[in-house]
């Protein structure tokens, strides 16, 4: 069977950032429901999302990281966005982050994005391994990276400060 687009799955495709994205960027790096799983803590403006479209170079050679669009297949929509950061072609890894739109968790997309990223950073980034922060409260992130064969190696103990609480992160790894 030859492969038509590896970026595509049955559910959702993964795909550049367009300036048609602004509002739901805006969306989702404002929800303040998800902060507390990021190491990003302030909202950002429309302005400054708009420039990070606009003047990115998206290169994640240049840049380190790669943001790409998680889009329904059935009807476009966004359903959210993944990343790579952290990205470091000398050792041949990178740290993975998943945002889904409320619309679209508890679905199995987050099986679907992981697997596809997976594919995309093996054969065309080379990497041997990508890695993964995961609060020990998130518990549909547990699931999904324990599900997608993703291995717990280190405890980061009281890594986190939430809820008036310091909460311990489990690091993933999965090598290729």
């Amino acid at each position: 069977m030859i492969e038509t687009n590896l970026l595509t799955g049955k559910h959702v495709s993964l795909r550049a950032i367009e300036p048609e994205d602004l509002e739901i960027l805006y969306t989702l790096e404002n929800d303040t429901n998800i902060w507390d799983i990021s190491s990003i803590h302030v909202p950002y403006s429309r302005y400054t999302l708009k420039q990070f479209i606009a003047k990115g170079t998206h290169d994640i050679y240049t840049d380190r990281q790669l943001r790409l669009m998680i889009e329904s297949v059935e009807d476009g929509t966004v359903a959210g966005i993944v990343d790579l950061i952290e990205f470091n072609p000398y050792h041949h890894r990178a740290e993975i982050g998943i945002v889904l739109a409320r619309d679209y968790r508890k679905q199995g997309i987050g099986t679907e994005v992981l697997q596809l990223i997976e594919r995309y950073a093996v054969r065309y980034l080379q990497l041997k391994q990508i890695y993964a922060y995961v609060s020990s409260r998130n518990e549909a992130s547990v699931k999904l990276f324990q599900k997608a064969g993703y291995q717990p190696t280190a405890t980061l103990k009281q890594w986190i400060y939430q809820d008036k609480e310091y909460i311990d992160v489990i690091f993933y790894q999965k090598i290729f």
